[in-house]
């Protein structure tokens, strides 16, 4: 098949791994300087013709693993790619850009979010915890703690109703139990061994232990049972509070790093992931209780997010760019990619549940961004609403793209993509 245009010409071979979507795999004359909307065109006729698809798809186009931004030509000189060859020109089905859903508002700066099935819970520099539904209605309210509320976790994504972990710059964290329907959360336990304020929570995969992270550099390893008979410290061992709880101290303490924690992330049952202020990512061993290796970088973390899909870390720093690391990488550099769009810090970021590509952003310069680690060069799309700093991302709900800041807001933007 070739097409009509004048002009230098390339032979282009379309493949692609969704099967639903494929065309015969023939060799066929395209102009060089052919671009991603006429690729489209030829593409939705082919379908046409061999597929009877008569509804225009939207397609993204990759070569040698990056995807189509440039002109083809312009595209092949970037990554030195010979024209003389038959070009092997991927497509995939275009992500879609997030629909805008709702706008959560609260009394003050959000610290931490988590979504989980319909049901967001927040962390306020007001010192209270919320839970919301995606549709924007404000379910319960409770403000147990005595400084702002930095993270939040809900114990386990399939089920709200199992509880939730709230970490807070008053040195403690609390484990909450909750029903729809409750007006305010039911604090049970408080989790008490920081020596300054926490930073960070994470959540074991089998959901029966957390890990906290602070400014006193420490990581503690606790039970997440709201059993309040584990780990139970005695009513005169207690920190003189008006706490009515009962106290649960660490399973274990890890020292390491120098700085802040700023996010910590179990990737397995024994394998936590650190990021912290004082340039290092560091991978814990919790069953020997001890370092296995770290990333050392030259600017401070602000977060980190591990794919268990892709097997890698993406991590923001105090500067404009977001960097992936292999932790696996024996040869050269640790980094593989550095994305740049930002034009202030990066203060947040987590990878998609469901696309080993997809991960998502938030800066100080009050933009969230959405991107594709086979586009490093610009995101998919920017999802605009802010108007502060963003604190805080999460996509634990494949179906929502959340973020938080210091314009007292939560912004829920619909993922149409996974629908």
């Amino acid at each position: 098949m070739e097409t009509d245009d004048s002009g230098p010409q390339l032979e282009i071979c379309f493949v692609t791994k969704q099967d639903i979507y494929a065309v015969p795999g023939v060799p066929f004359s395209v102009p060089q300087n052919i671009n991603i909307v006429h690729l489209n065109k030829l593409l939705n006729e082919l379908l046409g013709d061999y597929t009877g698809q008569l509804k225009a798809i939207k397609f993204d186009f990759l070569v040698n693993g990056q995807i189509l931004r440039l002109p083809l030509i312009d595209h092949l000189r970037e990554f030195n790619i010979s024209t003389e060859t038959t070009i092997d020109v991927e497509y995939i089905e275009r992500t879609e850009a997030p629909e805008p859903e709702n706008a959560l508002i609260h009394d003050d700066w959000i610290g931490g979010v988590q979504a989980a099935d319909k049901w967001i819970l927040t962390g306020c520099y007001d010192y209270s915890v919320n839970i919301w539904t995606v549709h924007g209605k404000h379910e319960a309210i409770s403000q147990e703690h005595t400084n702002l509320v930095k993270a939040v976790s809900w114990l386990k994504q399939s089920d709200p109703e199992g509880g939730f972990v709230t970490v807070s710059h008053d040195l403690t964290g609390m484990l909450w139990m909750w029903k729809p329907g409750d007006k305010s959360p039911s604090p049970v336990i408080v989790l008490r061994g920081h020596e300054r304020g926490i930073d960070s929570v994470g959540v074991s995969p089998n959901s029966e232990r957390l890990a906290t992270g602070g400014w006193d550099t420490y990581l503690k390893i606790w039970s997440a049972s709201l059993d309040a008979d584990e780990n139970y410290e005695p009513h005169h061992k207690k920190i003189k509070s008006s706490s009515h709880l009962p106290s649960r101290t660490p399973i274990h303490t890890l020292q390491g790093h120098k700085e802040n924690v700023v996010s910590v992330q179990w990737l397995e049952p024994q394998l936590i992931c650190t990021a912290s202020m004082d340039h290092t990512i560091k991978l814990w061993d919790t069953e020997l209780g001890g370092l296995q290796s770290e990333i050392v970088a030259e600017k401070a973390f602000l977060g980190a997010s591990w794919s268990p899909l892709c097997r890698s870390i993406i991590a923001c720093s105090a500067d404009r760019h977001v960097r992936l690391y292999d932790p696996r990488s024996t040869e050269g550099s640790v980094c593989k990619m550095i994305f740049t769009s930002h034009s202030l810090w990066v203060s947040a970021i987590t990878w998609s549940q469901t696309d080993e590509h997809l991960f998502m952003s938030g800066s100080y310069d009050e933009c969230v961004k959405l991107w594709d680690t086979r586009c490093p060069k610009a995101p998919l799309y920017d999802l605009s609403g802010h108007q502060g700093k963003v604190l805080c991302v999460d996509w634990t709900n494949p179906k929502h793209l959340v973020s938080g800041g210091t314009d007292n807001s939560v912004h829920i933007f619909k993922n149409r993509h996974n629908n």
